[in-house]
């Protein structure tokens, strides 16, 4: 009998540890919540740059968005990696010429640095698997697909092994409902797809502007995925953008909050991140973001 109660006690102990463990789990977010931000984005936050009044035509001028804090980022469910998703995969969609194949490549190596994940290029698509239905002519006779169509009715089906992401790349334009002229990709962030076109990165752009173009919107789109909203307080990559004037204007780089809210899911080396960007920039030519590299790297030393 005493050896009956003792083991329904050692039960009970088992049962109520692991209750606190899930309970302490469970509230990690409100611990997380109250913690000040580490150094690192205390340092880098001096090379924020405030964002600019927005003129008209830009995505702020007729959108009164909130902004996302830190701690509405925490609770707001959102993707994580784990063993069992951690890849980012890229799937082109039409026809490449060789430059377009290049950027493709560029495009896959930035962001498996940008987000400290392994990233890969699955074989290309016919443009033949978008329906008349889904596509149309635009405003200066170029061919459209529907971008919602590319995410439902493509991507959607697709499962690669491991996939914690999945963005396809079109060269032709996108355009998201009859209403609208045009846009440059889309994403569920549910779904955990994405869409990007180069088409538009590539008019009067040489190679390395429209490379520039490219990684701001894929790292944007892919950025969504993992739960960071529009930002409005800094200069960021996470900018909403109206047109390609304003894509320009805005950074490629992640501000000191948008950088926080990536790492809380993502848990990377920061200065190995800064070190590997930098490294990108300056083996690309692309002299915008190596300058805000070697600053924040400056800032943290």
């Amino acid at each position: 009998m005493k050896k009956l109660l003792l083991l329904i006690f050692v039960i009970l102990c088992s049962c109520q540890s692991d209750k606190k463990e899930k309970a302490s789990t469970l509230s990690q977010p409100t611990l997380q919540q109250i913690l000040p931000p580490e150094p690192y984005f205390v340092d880098i936050k001096v090379n924020d740059v405030k964002l600019a009044e927005p003129v008209f035509g830009d995505w702020l001028y007729s959108r009164n968005e909130k902004g996302q804090t830190y701690e509405q980022f925490i609770k707001t469910k959102h993707v994580v990696p784990s063993k069992e998703e951690n890849i980012i995969y890229l799937q082109p969609i039409g026809t490449f010429n060789s430059l377009q194949v290049k950027q493709i490549e560029l495009v896959r190596q930035y962001l498996q640095i940008f987000f400290q994940l392994e990233t890969k290029v699955l074989k290309e698509v016919s443009n033949d698997i978008i329906p008349n239905n889904a596509r149309r002519i635009g405003d200066v006779g170029q061919e459209q697909f529907l971008a919602g169509y590319i995410l439902t009715d493509v991507l959607k089906k697709e499962k690669p092994d491991k996939g914690v992401a999945l963005m396809a790349i079109t060269e032709k334009d996108l355009y998201p409902k009859p209403e609208w002229n045009y846009v440059f990709g889309l994403a569920s962030y549910r779904d955990k797809i994405a869409v990007s076109s180069m088409y538009r990165m590539q008019k009067e752009a040489d190679f390395n502007l429209s490379l520039d173009r490219l990684l701001k919107i894929c790292s944007h789109e892919i950025g969504h995925m993992f739960g960071l909203h529009h930002c409005i307080e800094a200069n960021c990559v996470m900018n909403g953008t109206n047109s390609m004037v304003e894509t320009d204007r805005h950074s490629l780089r992640l501000c000191s909050l948008c950088q926080r809210k990536l790492n809380s899911g993502l848990k990377y080396d920061n200065k190995k991140r800064l070190l590997e960007l930098e490294k990108y920039f300056k083996g690309n030519k692309l002299n915008e973001g190596l300058e805000l590299m070697e600053k924040d790297l400056k800032s943290i030393q």
